[in-house]
């Protein structure tokens, strides 16, 4: 594992998750009448002697901008089996989700909630590099469920964008 701790922004470095919290407050309190989505989403990318993960936060302030970190996992085999694979990318996704306990996810909403009739807004949801075209279909109940069950909403491909779109960025 490389930095399991850390998260990476390409403004401020290094940060814990804790950090990292404490950012996506900042940028929310920017703009407190906007519409936010929070997402999670995990890629990967098979080396010849590794596979790298990258686990992305990403929050979006619908049609005004974004902020984000990733944070980089390393398992040290070529892994060849997509199975394994997506359902390696679903927990790490899942694990970072569940760093966002009720508390966190209440202060989020205490700080919107007076601005809900100016536009404001928030949803937190998981996004799988999984969908409908492609070898990953046969996933998508199974990954979706586990999401689900947690409470989350799933999203897969092409809604799916900070798994396969911002994650990916990091994965090469």
């Amino acid at each position: 594992m490389d930095n399991p701790s850390k998260f990476i922004n390409i403004t401020h470095g290094y940060l814990t998750f804790e950090q990292a919290y404490e950012k996506i407050l900042l940028f929310i309190q920017k703009d407190v009448r906007a519409p936010y989505l929070l997402s999670i989403g995990t890629d990967s990318h098979v080396h010849q002697q590794e596979t790298k993960f990258m686990t992305a936060v990403h929050l979006h302030r619908v049609g005004k901008g974004a902020w984000g970190c990733v944070r980089p996992y390393i398992v040290n085999r070529a892994i060849r089996s997509l199975h394994e694979k997506i359902s390696l990318e679903t927990a790490l996704s899942q694990e970072i989700a569940m760093l966002f306990t009720l508390e966190k996810l209440e202060k989020i909403q205490n700080l919107l909630l007076p601005h809900l009739e100016h536009g404001a807004d928030f949803h937190f949801e998981i996004h799988l590099d999984i969908g409908q075209k492609g070898a990953t279909k046969d996933f998508i109940q199974e990954m979706t469920g586990r999401i689900t069950a947690m409470g989350l909403d799933a999203k897969i491909k092409p809604d799916a964008y900070t798994a396969f779109c911002y994650a990916n960025r990091y994965t090469k």
